[in-house]
């Protein structure tokens, strides 16, 4: 098991850098600023920082869906990432969103609330910065209908 890996990043020109991951089958990334500050070469790093949090948690849904032998497939995430300044008013993202779709109605999952209410727990990107900021996550079926882990359920019910 991986236990630490290295990025190389190096300036091209202002805020756009080029990025080389470790392993020489990932293709090399351009990073970049939003415009004023930037160009718009290539995604910024809040950007980046959203869509890690979204493919973690896809990829944790998927692992905890296959573990059960349910085919999702095509599995769909969108993050939407919120900026907010802190005290000193310097920006910061104050909260990311994900929702999650299955490419199934939830009716042929198998183990559907074990999976809802562990897969999040796998997620190695989205437990790491719950610390700093809130992430909230949604999963909804290929209908279109929200799907709660049973303790969320529970709570709901309860209030």
């Amino acid at each position: 098991m991986e236990t630490s890996f290295a990025i190389d990043l190096v300036q091209q020109a202002d805020y756009r850098f080029e990025v080389r991951f470790d392993n020489p089958a990932v293709p090399v990334l351009v990073t970049d600023e939003n415009a004023p500050l930037g160009r718009d070469a290539g995604p910024s790093p809040s950007r980046l920082l959203g869509t890690a949090v979204a493919n973690c948690l896809a990829a944790s849904l998927l692992f905890s869906m296959r573990k059960f032998k349910n085919t999702p497939d095509p599995i769909r995430a969108r993050a939407t990432v919120s900026l907010a300044r802190n005290e000193q008013k310097r920006l910061r993202i104050g909260h990311i969103g994900v929702d999650l779709h299955l490419g199934v109605p939830a009716a042929k999952v198998n183990m559907l609330d074990r999976i809802l209410a562990q897969f999040e727990d796998f997620c190695v990107i989205t437990q790491s910065v719950r610390a700093a900021f809130p992430v909230d996550v949604r999963v909804f079926d290929s209908d279109g209908v929200l799907l709660e882990a049973p303790a969320a359920a529970d709570a709901a019910m309860a209030a």
